[in-house]
């Protein structure tokens, strides 16, 4: 089969990459992607279960800091699309390692714009390279105010620091070689195949066990939630339609705090078992405070919608109690990610606090 172009998507096999590989797999079967992914504990080929027998999909096996891995690609399949997701992404973890985090975050985006100088050769037309980031590297907000593409990076965290630091490669890239990019960057998702160290998964699967339900410090910390679905939609739109070497930020207009939607949680959850009510509530448990624990991150999101027409299409109680579903309709996905070394890290970071 001849396709109309080539998007290699990288950590495609991990949350947020398989949803975006599911939309558009599915919406544009004339462009070939290519799932790159390293296949590293967040990364799990079952999330693709429904795809993978398409024509226009392809999985390939490589760590983006490996340069012999990321040329090998680019030789044989000749993107000339790349939609960058692969990244360590839990704060706890880069607190633990942050080498780890540097090492993935930054060498491994300037491995990719490296080949894509290499195998494009100032070629650019038609070419893209679509980084897509984080709302944590602007810091942290006050009660009032929210994040824009114009808010200067204050990183806060070993995590927020490396996503920052390859932000500013990619735009040094595009000002200093004319590389065709542009970046995005997004508040809290959830939904479905969320490796279950982020909140929401790892508070259903406790509420299913009727174990602890761990909230930092008092629970006060608010976060600007997406549904995973509306994020790939807009990957998608400023993939296809954003303006070369501009930022967007994706947010879902959904401030929550952090105990407040526990709780909210609790209540979608007790329904869903058929628990008497406040069962979940009870279990929960504050815990000593993540270290340089960002207060409060919001973004506003009007330049997307104002620009290119996107806007997040669930409330976050119609999303939550999707997700919630979707984790009780398939606990043995749950249990097979969060069996062995999981374990250890889960009980290191939240049973000895």
């Amino acid at each position: 089969m001849t396709f109309e172009r080539t998007i290699l998507i990288t950590g495609g096999a991990g949350f947020i990459g398989s949803h975006l590989l599911r939309l558009m797999v599915n919406k544009y079967p004339q462009t070939r992607f290519v799932n790159f992914d390293a296949l590293t504990y967040a990364g799990n080929l079952a999330n693709l279960h429904d795809i993978e027998s398409k024509e226009n999909y392809i999985f390939f096996k490589g760590d983006i800091t490996s340069p012999s891995d990321v040329n090998e690609a680019f030789d044989k399949y000749v993107p000339d699309g790349i939609i960058h997701l692969a990244a360590e992404s839990h704060v706890d973890r880069s607190i633990e390692d942050p080498l780890a985090f540097i090492r993935t975050n930054v060498l491994g985006t300037g491995v990719l714009m490296n080949a894509c100088r290499q195998h494009w050769k100032d070629n650019f037309e038609g070419k893209r390279f679509h980084h897509v980031s984080t709302d944590e590297v602007f810091g942290s907000l006050g009660a009032e105010g929210f994040f824009t593409e114009t808010t200067a990076y204050d990183p806060r965290s070993p995590y927020s620091a490396s996503k920052a630091s390859s932000d500013h490669l990619v735009s040094a890239y595009h000002h200093t070689y004319g590389l065709p990019v542009v970046i995005s960057n997004c508040s809290n998702n959830y939904g479905s195949h969320q490796f279950p160290e982020k909140l929401i998964p790892l508070m259903i699967r406790n509420i299913i066990q009727e174990k602890p339900l761990p909230v930092y410090g008092e629970g006060i910390n608010v976060r600007d939630w997406l549904f995973v679905e509306d994020h790939a939609s807009a990957i998608d739109v400023i993939f296809h339609k954003g303006i070369e070497g501009e930022t967007y930020c994706i947010g879902g207009e959904n401030e929550w705090r952090n105990i407040d939607l526990v709780k909210l949680l609790c209540k979608v959850m007790d329904t869903l078992l058929g628990r008497p009510d406040a069962s979940a509530e009870q279990l929960i448990t504050f815990v000593k405070d993540r270290a340089g624990h960002d207060l409060r991150y919001a973004i506003d999101a009007t330049k997307l919608a104002t620009e290119l027409g996107w806007r997040p299409s669930l409330t976050f109680e119609e999303g939550l109690r999707k997700t919630a579903e979707w984790y009780l309709n398939n606990q043995a996905w749950l249990e097979e990610v969060t069996s062995g070394s999981y374990q250890e890290y889960y009980e290191r970071h939240y049973l000895n606090r």
